[in-house]
């Protein structure tokens, strides 16, 4: 039987079951976060103190996070667990750590990546005014803070996510000023048969839909996000439906078109990578039971491909088994079977949702040349142009190279989609063809008194 060195980053729902998985059969996992507290993204927990109910913060949804939370909280004693903790570098079996300003070097055998998903962003005009958010930071602001990101928010974008927030910030109390869905009601039309496979979760979109509609708020669907008004701070959004042009005053606007992949680490770990159609960007290839194509390397959750936040429960049990298995533990084979089973029902479900919420396909080709797209080092979709006409560059990372776009704080992980959807316009190929931002350490950005800490130590 192979000795077992298991570390798992992330501590969402992916993590969490994975650590409860492997803590079932006699193992004790290191458990990494970058968050003060488990629960990942969409089941974050608030402060210490704090004195919202779960059902205040989570909704329907929070009977499933109560039992993610407690999963965790009943197991804290028989794992590794570190909070707070940025994974920024893997090499030679080990990760590179920092936690509360000091660096240190995990290492490991098997591997759990549980890093999940953020927002993906599309810029258009005003974005970068103070007041415009991204969907996931108002809800972080929601459920960590307990405050909506302004007094009369729009909400904007496209995907489940839109209405979801839309729907808890108005539960809150929050005025919302309008929603603003660029997918059309077509759209949501010709995906219900498909939908209606997952009866519980349709109903759930649906009545969220309702519900918006019932207490007044506006909902305009086939939107084209126009620009965000302001001198100094959002004042107001200017969007169109078709040939009509509307103007709605707010002092927030919190945007977003679906989630996108954390993939860095897994890049760094060098994982094999694959262009996913569906989800528009390329992420790491992985078995249906999540074992990626490095050895003892296993992916599960969002960060291996958006789909939610039960089948990254699913995930990261099927996952912890797989991990189980190729180390010689016996293992239930008729569990696993019935996780991969639940796991294929929830992608044939996620192919109906990109079809009710679909991609803008004209983003690129009408973002204008001053749009910048790159804020962290001012660059506009104009420069991008540019740089294609004068030096034929067609990979993103020739494109970096020659226009600083992804070097940022961000690291590409803000701009890189939509940077590379105007290159793939520029040069007349595909987002697919163009490729991606390759991982680079450190996966975000270091103190340089965090590396004066750790040198005086080693020196001592």
């Amino acid at each position: 039987m192979t000795t077992l060195q298991a570390v798992i980053v992330g501590a969402g729902p992916a993590g969490i079951r994975a650590a409860q998985t492997l803590v079932k059969h006699g193992v004790r996992p290191v458990v990494i976060d970058e968050a003060p507290r488990w629960g990942g993204q969409i089941y974050r927990q608030p402060p210490p103190g704090f004195t919202r109910s779960k059902k205040a913060l989570y909704g329907f949804e929070a009977g499933r996070a109560d039992a993610v939370h407690s999963a965790m909280a009943d197991i804290l004693e028989q794992i590794d667990y570190r909070p707070d903790t940025l994974v920024w570098n893997a090499e030679g079996g080990c990760l590179d750590l920092l936690n509360q300003g000091k660096m240190s070097i995990v290492p490991y055998q098997q591997l759990i990546v549980a890093t999940g998903a953020t927002d993906r962003v599309l810029p258009f005009t005003g974005w970068t005014l103070p007041g415009v958010f991204t969907l996931g930071a108002a809800q972080v602001a929601l459920k960590f803070q307990g405050c909506a990101i302004g007094s009369n928010v729009v909400l904007a974008g496209t995907g489940p996510l839109l209405y979801l927030i839309a729907y808890q910030y108005a539960k809150a109390g929050a005025n919302v000023a309008a929603v603003l869905d660029t997918a059309t009601f077509g759209d949501k039309i010709a995906a219900t048969p498909a939908m209606l496979r997952q009866p519980a979760l349709f109903a759930k979109g649906v009545y969220f839909f309702a519900w918006l509609r019932a207490l007044g708020v506006p909902v305009f669907q086939g939107v084209k996000l126009l620009q965000a008004t302001g001198a100094t701070q959002v004042t107001g959004i200017r969007f169109s439906t078709g040939e009509h042009r509307h103007d709605i005053r707010c002092d927030a606007i919190g945007f977003g078109y679906a989630l996108r992949s954390e993939t860095q680490l897994a890049d760094l770990l060098g994982c094999s990578f694959s262009y996913d159609d569906l989800q528009r960007g390329a992420l790491p290839v992985r078995d249906k039971a999540g074992r990626s194509s490095i050895a003892g390397v296993y992916l599960a959750g969002d960060g291996a491909g958006i789909m939610g936040a039960d089948a990254a429960e699913w995930a990261g049990e099927r996952t912890a088994l797989a991990l189980l298995a190729d180390a010689g533990h016996k293992v239930d084979s008729s569990r696993c079977d019935a996780l991969e089973k639940q796991l294929a029902g929830t992608a044939a479900f996620r192919v109906a949702l990109e079809r009710a919420f679909p991609f803008p396909q004209d983003w690129a080709a009408s973002a204008p040349d001053d749009l910048v797209i790159c804020r962290c080092e001012d660059i506009t979709a104009g420069q991008l142009r540019q740089c294609v006409l004068d030096t034929g560059a067609h990979e993103m990372n020739r494109l970096k190279a020659l226009s600083r776009v992804g070097m940022g704080r961000c690291q590409g992980r803000t701009c890189g989609g939509a940077a590379a959807e105007i290159l793939a316009q520029a040069c007349g190929s595909s987002p697919a063809a163009v490729g991606r931002l390759r991982g680079q350490a450190p996966l975000k950005p270091l103190p340089f008194s965090a590396t004066a800490t750790s040198e005086q130590e080693q020196a001592s």
